[in-house]
């Protein structure tokens, strides 16, 4: 067996000419009006100009290579490297089993299965593939949390991306992986106060999981609630609905309500991290250590 891991990541336009096809690829092909473009053009403007998504999936990337002593390739599902890309580099490599890897921790089949999808269908049956579904209760992962919330006197509000209400009709597991994550975390950081919000919803035309996290600040703010701080489980680098949604929206939100807001660093390529994703592969395949 010569392994090899495909890790994916949403992805996200490099120059501010790529936002309308990035729009689009999203959509499918479907037009995409000026004023999504501008909108989409303006926020990254307040970030700096474009998001560190590819940054900090490249780091990742290289960590977990090193990590693992096995070649890892980056697959973006709406960017380049595109999935298909990855995977041709990994068969030119003599792989003949692929470790898919999401930086998604909970399933559903808006998100997650879309990945598998999109990594079957470049695939096409030429080498095994191997599947991580889900790793919302992986210990490393919940560890790596837990410290970076433990001790804190805040009001802990961790968050996810939410996605349309619809998915729980069809049974989707996705809000209760969310909530079981949160619950692990505030229990093995021993938090005593504590909740759950989503972030980043699209404007559709139908509802979407909430509360949203500029409710959830309301709320919190009539209940007396003073200092909070933010845990983004959802999301396992900055990019554009970190330091838009988080450090733009809800903190001039929290401003406005008079609340003292912060959120917890990123993931990205902390040790500890890495570790935890090197150890779901190798929990998939076997794979030597290099230590």
């Amino acid at each position: 067996m010569k392994p090899a891991v495909v890790l994916m990541a949403y992805g996200s336009p490099s120059r501010a000419e790529d936002i309308r096809p990035y729009l689009q690829d999203i959509r499918a092909g479907r037009p995409v009006s000026d004023a999504a473009v501008e909108e989409l053009t303006e926020r990254y403007r307040r970030i700096g100009g474009r998001s560190p998504l590819d940054d900090a999936t490249e780091a990742q990337r290289a960590a977990l290579e090193r990590e693992l002593g096995l070649s890892v390739f980056v697959g973006m599902r709406h960017w380049r490297p595109r999935i298909a890309e990855a995977v041709e580099q990994a068969l030119a490599g003599g792989t003949d089993t692929i470790v898919g890897l999401v930086l998604a921790p909970h399933y559903s089949r808006l998100s997650v299965q879309g990945y598998r999808e999109r990594l079957e269908a470049a695939l096409q049956g030429r080498a095994e593939l191997r599947f991580v579904e889900s790793w919302h209760t992986h210990e490393p992962y919940l560890d790596v949390l837990a410290d970076r919330v433990r001790g804190s006197e805040a009001h802990v509000v961790f968050t996810a991306h939410s996605l349309p209400a619809r998915i729980l009709d069809d049974g989707d597991p996705y809000r209760d992986q969310l909530l079981e994550t949160s619950r692990l975390v505030a229990e093995r950081a021993a938090l005593d106060s504590w909740s759950f919000a989503f972030q980043s919803e699209s404007w559709t035309g139908e509802p979407w999981l909430g509360p949203d996290i500029l409710d959830e600040l309301d709320t919190l703010q009539a209940k007396g609630v003073e200092r909070v701080l933010v845990c983004p489980i959802g999301f396992v680098s900055d990019h554009l609905e970190i330091l838009w949604d988080l450090d733009v929206e809800a903190v001039e939100r929290a401003a406005e309500l008079g609340l003292d807001l912060e959120r917890i660093d990123s993931l990205n390529d902390d040790p500890a991290f890495i570790r935890g994703l090197a150890e779901l592969v190798r929990q998939t395949v076997s794979v030597p250590s290099v230590r």
